[in-house]
């Protein structure tokens, strides 16, 4: 796992450490928001497990609304074939290849910001690295936090790693044309694990490949929205910044 965050291991990274380590990411974090506040970016933390169906959904995404200014950023550790998938599909994004570290932070972001295409963007997605558990902690200057959820991973994930789902902001229940394949999964019980771990419990169901639920979710997206009266680019306002 990273040795960056510990994954929870005091033996790794002590409570004093990783208290720095988070405290100097959330100033990245609140550089990175300014810059998406006033370029009128709406920026969009995308989590889950590897698998789970993110970048499908940002591919259903593009489909849907070709005609807004999209972009996104890919974390993984290896290779960058999810950004080359986003951009096969019409999205301009750059690949952060995280090596050993499981999460994305808000200066990984920021650097990565340099290598989008210039021009305005509406929408902002930052796929994160495959992980239930460390993306969760980080903050990057995003407006809100999705995470992405296959049937196929079982009813009992939201319980089993609740600090993820507490900190969503909505989560799209994936792979939904699968169902009739799993006649063990309980979508009920699902929707119940997830009323018990988020606050303001807000999902749901969709389908990538059939295209069944994209219509919500483009909805959730352009009603979330809230765009400020002045607008720049933002490669204007990281150039020349830290």
């Amino acid at each position: 796992m990273c040795k960056e965050c510990g994954c929870g291991d005091t033996e790794i990274v002590t409570v004093d450490v990783q208290q720095k380590l988070l405290s100097a990411n959330d100033l990245a974090a609140a550089h990175n928001r300014d810059h998406f506040t006033h370029a009128g970016i709406f920026a969009i933390n995308l989590m889950g497990s590897p698998g789970s169906g993110k970048t499908a959904l940002l591919e259903a995404t593009a489909r849907k609304m070709g005609g807004t200014r999209l972009a996104a950023i890919t974390g993984d550790l290896e290779t960058d074939r999810d950004a080359e998938r986003l951009r096969k599909a019409g999205i301009p994004c750059a690949a952060i290849t995280t090596g050993s570290a499981c999460h994305l932070d808000a200066r990984m972001v920021h650097k990565a910001l340099h290598e989008l295409p210039t021009g305005a963007q509406d929408f902002l997605f930052i796929e994160n690295v495959g992980n239930l558990v460390c993306p969760a902690i980080y903050d990057l200057g995003q407006a809100l936090n999705v995470v992405a959820l296959s049937i196929t991973e079982g009813e009992d994930k939201p319980l089993k790693y609740p600090v993820m789902f507490h900190r969503a902001d909505l989560v799209v229940i994936t792979k939904i044309d699968l169902e009739p394949a799993l006649p063990g999964f309980n979508r009920k019980a699902l929707e119940d694990a997830l009323r018990r771990v988020m606050p303001r419990p807000n999902f749901l169901c969709l389908s990538a490949m059939t295209g069944e639920g994209v219509d919500a979710w483009i909805n959730w997206l352009q009603s979330n929205r809230k765009v400020p009266a002045h607008r720049a680019h933002v490669h204007d306002l990281i150039a020349g910044s830290p």
